[in-house]
């Protein structure tokens, strides 16, 4: 069981602990949660490699001293040759799940620490790019163990990545899938992350960097080019809100499903569920999951690609209706599977009270398996959310950016307490934010929040079917009151599993500046701070 930590004036947590020494060493310099971030970032990228790389998205929501929340939306889009004709020329009858076809989108996360430190700068940051990437090019050059969290991670089709360009060679060793702290060195990423820190992250699109990236990715036959590399920026985003009673949900908009995150809050609140941990709670969440879903599926795309607004998904009128249509006695049917996905959630918050709450992710474990050669950079397959129905929610198009199971949470309690926190998981991403926000809402402590056992609905382990799978400590009657209300349930042999995310948290009040800090006991990190 995880404890949270309280720490007198900032905090970071990540599932890696080499990354949380970085964000804790960063702030001891006196670095702003925004520098302990890129920093940690960094760093994760290169010892967390199943769960994310510089060659990956992601997703920023920061809230400033005074008050103000900004998102940055840090994914790439399509290549300029990713058209439906490429891909029926190749004779794919959908996006490759590995291989230089499957790496069909522009690396957006670098382009996100770029814009973070554009803030940072304007609210006092002072250390350089050396200060932020130096441990990142140590654990590249000079070595670091392996994790538990990716020694037990089993790849899928495990021996097609194992074919892929570049990927034997960096993350095998000796020809096999790594055990628990065996040392790995990188010495191309090394190289990389060195040459940005010298000479700036603009680089990667625009330097030397770029230009190698395009040589190696015209190399293997990626339908990303040099100028989609040039033309790329992340953009900065209105965050989307949900005030409930107490407190403000924030998450981020499309082209993530954080919309979906917010919804499920939205509708339980409205289901007047009154006990932790109940049937009532966890069936209200299950059943919120499935009308969120419904409405993420038929809507979230590229933001510039939006049918609706999305807020009108969470107006009082929207969020009844789908509310009465819930029964708080039956299970409804729910033919969906669930999006798999490998990411890293982590958070910061600083002596001044800017926090920090950030995803960073290549979408399936070690993503398209890509690793090239010149840079060390792997990348990402999160191409796979695009289809090539010209009619799908998604099409694939070059320049669209696809559909991302991304989504930094937020919360901000009236009483002036901020939480930033989130998970991993794929589709089990907003399942896990719910649960975590509504027993921290009735009461619960970060840390019990975030350790007690979880449900994750969804196609999950192969099953034919779609399934409620549940953790094996939830409690024997509310399994079986579920089952009896028509949940097709499924207990993990596990009671922390992988499988149902790995989350983290902070909570500052503002009374004292004292910060809470907790991390997942199901990854491999933790919280430390000053």
């Amino acid at each position: 069981m995880t404890s949270t930590e309280t720490f007198s004036s900032a905090a970071v947590v990540a599932p890696s602990l080499l990354a949380t020494q970085t964000g804790q060493n960063i702030l001891a310099q006196g670095g702003n949660s925004i520098e302990a971030m890129v920093g940690m970032a960094a760093t994760i990228a290169v010892v967390y490699p199943h769960m994310n790389a510089i060659g990956g998205d992601g997703f920023w929501l920061i809230r400033d001293p005074m008050g103000k929340t900004r998102a940055i939306e840090a994914c790439g889009y399509a290549g300029a040759k990713a058209t439906m004709k490429f891909y029926r020329d190749q004779e794919c009858q959908a996006i490759p799940y590995r291989g230089p076809l499957a790496a069909l989108t522009v690396p957006g996360a670098i382009g996100g620490w770029i814009a973070a430190l554009e803030l940072a700068k304007a609210l006092g940051a002072r250390l350089s790019l050396r200060d932020l990437l130096g441990d990142a090019v140590g654990h590249a050059r000079n070595g670091y163990a392996v994790s538990k969290s990716e020694a037990r991670t089993v790849p899928r089709d495990a021996a097609e990545l194992a074919s892929m360009p570049g990927f034997a060679k960096t993350f095998m060793i000796d020809g096999k899938h790594p055990t628990a702290g065996a040392t790995r060195k990188i010495p191309a990423l090394a190289d990389t992350l060195d040459h940005l820190a010298a000479s700036g992250l603009d680089d990667f699109y625009r330097g030397d960097i770029a230009r190698e990236i395009d040589a190696d990715l015209e190399k293997i036959g990626s339908p990303v080019t040099r100028e989609d590399l040039r033309k790329y920026a992340a953009k900065w985003r209105e965050p989307l809100s949900l005030k409930l009673d107490g407190r403000t949900h924030l998450n981020f908009p499309p082209p993530t499903q954080g919309l979906a995150t917010l919804i499920i809050l939205g509708v339980f609140e409205r289901l007047g569920v009154k006990r932790c941990d109940s049937f009532e709670h966890l069936h209200g969440l299950i059943e919120a999951t499935k009308r969120a879903f419904a409405i993420k599926d038929a809507f979230i795309t590229d933001f510039d690609q939006l049918a609706h607004d999305p807020g009108e998904f969470l107006t009082p009128l929207s969020l009844e209706r789908e509310a009465s249509a819930i029964s708080m006695s039956r299970a409804a049917a729910f033919p969906l599977p669930m999006a798999k996905g490998d990411t890293i959630y982590m958070g910061a918050i600083d002596k001044d009270g800017t926090a920090v709450s950030y995803i960073q992710s290549i979408y399936w474990e070690y993503g398209s398996g890509c690793v090239l050669p010149k840079t060390g950079i792997m990348m990402q397959n999160r191409g796979l959310s695009f289809s090539l129905d010209a009619n799908a929610v998604n099409p694939l198009s070059p320049g669209r950016k696809p559909f991302h199971t991304l989504n930094p949470a937020m919360t901000l309690f009236d009483d002036g307490r901020v939480m930033p926190f989130g998970t991993m998981g794929g589709d089990g991403q907003p399942q896990t934010i719910a649960q975590i926000a509504t027993r921290v809402q009735f009461g619960m402590g970060l840390a019990e929040a975030i350790d007690a056992p979880r449900f994750a609905l969804g196609r999950t382990w192969g099953a034919s079917s779609s399934q409620l799978a549940l953790e094996n400590r939830v409690d024997p009657s509310i399994v079986r009151a579920l089952e009896k209300a028509g949940h097709e349930v499924a207990v993990h042999a596990d009671g922390y599993a992988d499988t149902f995310g790995h989350a983290g948290g902070l909570i500052r009040h503002p009374k004292n500046g004292r910060v809470e800090a907790a991390h997942d006991p199901r990854a491999d990190g933790g919280a430390m701070g000053l």
